[in-house]
């Protein structure tokens, strides 16, 4: 038990520091903070407010759009009660019987509370309303319902703006857990799958990759966070995806990859991040969003291959089986690049993988058409 108990302490901390080193996690967040900003770069975000406000969290909106109406509510509360004290409508100040009354039925701090909430949702109960006899009443009357309007609109916008946000559209964007190295077409390719969860395309898809990695210049300075561009070819489509059903990508790993120096016994013990990006269009929304997400080289499988996962039914249908999404097969694979372009036969092999038992699948290792993105 004890045993056991050590064993799942460790790996909670393993995972722990492997999201804490990552850059960009598996589900696209930045993992990166900032310092020692200056005050006057605080107050541009508060300038810029309409963004700063859609990017808050959800339990701050809702504290907002409560603080904001309860205490316009309250405000004008104490305005309404300090008019109707002004005027000596107020049943401790003994009115006379002719006197003429700012708010009618106004008895105190809590009636005047009243008054001002159904004034500015417009509910009007009828037992308390604004008289004719004094202006300034008029004028605050004009004020509060403009300002209440204004609340409506902003939070009302600010709701719908966040409901709508293409990030959220980006969930139902899907790469799998890992990436695998096996020969593709003729090359040594590191491969990825990425699946559009809705039936609705992604228009003028575009997919590219970034290697983040620490290097050392020649002048021996460390430069963190070194990007180099990575280069995906597509296996569908000309000019743009036909996202409909999962893609694969590929990274052809030749002299000019920066992959071409690993091998399978030195690829996990290298440092660096692989971000891959997905920008887009949704076509029934018509808003541009963008997917992330990240492999580290322990999420790197040389000498794997994706299970297939379409199949057609008897009626015709194409199925795609999900549950194989992530799943890898070992395959005969080189055991470094350079291996494979200059020494023929030269290949490793693992023997462990997952059964694709039962599923009729259609053979799609090897598309007859790709196009670089």
């Amino acid at each position: 038990m004890f045993r056991f108990l050590n064993k799942y302490i460790q790996g909670c901390l393993a995972r722990r520091k492997i999201h804490r080193n990552r850059l960009v996690t598996k589900d696209g967040r930045c993992n990166i903070e900032y310092g020692n900003i200056k005050y006057s770069n605080h107050l541009s975000l508060l300038a810029d407010f309409w963004t700063t406000f859609v990017e808050i969290r959800w339990r701050f909106v809702l504290l907002i759009f409560i603080a904001s109406f309860t205490l316009s509510w309250f405000i004008f509360g104490l305005l309404w009660y300090w008019i109707a004290r002004s005027n000596g409508d107020l049943p401790w100040q003994n009115p006379k019987l002719d006197h003429s009354a700012c708010i009618d039925n106004i008895l105190g701090l809590t009636t005047a509370f009243l008054y001002s909430l159904e004034t500015q949702t417009t509910i009007g109960y009828g037992g308390r309303a604004l008289t004719h006899h004094c202006p300034g009443a008029v004028a605050l009357l004009i004020i509060q319902s403009l300002l209440g309007a204004i609340i409506n609109c902003f939070m009302c916008g600010v709701i719908l703006s966040k409901i709508s946000l293409p990030k959220k559209r980006a969930k139902t964007i899907s790469f799998s857990d890992m990436a695998v190295i096996s020969p593709k077409n003729g090359s040594l390719c590191l491969s990825i799958r990425v699946a559009n969860l809705r039936k609705t395309l992604m228009i003028g898809s575009q997919i590219y990759g970034k290697l983040l990695r620490t290097t050392n210049s020649p002048d021996g300075e460390t430069i963190i966070m070194d990007q180099v561009n990575i280069d995906f070819i597509v296996d569908a489509g000309k000019d743009n995806l036909f996202f409909v059903c999962p893609l694969m990508l590929y990274h052809m790993i030749d002299k000019s990859s920066p992959f071409f120096e690993m091998a399978v016994d030195t690829l996990h013990k290298q440092d660096f991040e692989l971000v891959v990006f997905l920008d887009g269009t949704a076509e029934s929304t018509s808003s541009a969003c963008q997917v992330r997400t990240s492999f580290i080289p322990q999420e790197i499988m040389w000498g794997y291959n994706f299970l297939p996962i379409i199949s057609r039914n008897k009626e015709g249908k194409y199925r795609v089986d999900f549950s194989n999404f992530s799943k890898v097969v070992p395959v005969a694979t080189a055991h470094c690049a350079y291996c494979y372009h200059n020494i023929k036969g030269h290949h490793h092999h693992s023997r462990e993988g997952h059964d694709n038992q039962g599923f009729d699948v259609i053979n799609i290792n090897d598309p007859p058409s790709v196009t670089r993105m």
